[in-house]
């Protein structure tokens, strides 16, 4: 009788296997296609969320002005706001942009020390250093400064330099 007992753990154990394995097949093919259909659907959210972006870069260029807000909250009055008439001229050119990032890249470009850079524009070094981390903006006459040295060389703002600091040798410009 042992024998018999024993045959049918066995026998049963084989069919529950088996019975497994078909089953685990079926759920691991189900599986694959539910993973990819996420990636497919994944791919299709980033493409859409590109184009929303896209889009309201479009939208904000072609109906918002440059450098109205974004919302319609009321602002507090600016310095240009209590500024004589005569300074109205200079407040008709184009708006001007900074990006921390880039006035970094720009020093690096130009190979100058934090110090230099604040010579050119007429600043100190902290000033330079507070406007690469983001904690302080330029205001519109540095602003105007850093947008005519961005067209000068190495060459270029090195000669400026050395003309500032009254014909002395240039400032050592890294590469």
């Amino acid at each position: 009788m042992p024998n018999l007992v024993d045959a049918l753990k066995t026998e049963i154990a084989q069919l529950a296997h088996k019975a497994l394995r078909t089953e685990a097949q079926q759920f691991k093919k189900a599986t694959a296609s539910h993973e990819r259909e996420i990636a497919a659907l994944q791919r299709r959210i980033d493409s859409l969320e590109r184009l929303i972006v896209s889009l309201r870069g479009q939208r904000s260029q072609t109906v918002r002005p440059h450098g109205t807000p974004r919302t319609q909250r009321p602002r507090r009055p600016t310095r240009a706001a209590h500024r004589p008439a005569g300074d109205e001229a200079q407040d008709q050119g184009p708006a001007l942009r900074f990006s921390a990032k880039g006035f970094t890249k720009l020093r690096q470009r130009l190979g100058l020390s934090a110090a230099a850079m604040g010579a050119l524009l007429g600043v100190t070094a902290q000033s330079v250093y507070k406007w690469e981390d983001g904690k302080a903006r330029p205001r519109s006459a540095q602003l105007q400064a850093i947008a005519a040295i961005r067209k000068l060389g190495k060459r270029e703002a090195a000669q400026r330099l050395s003309e500032m600091e009254g014909g002395e040798a240039a400032p050592r410009v890294t590469h």
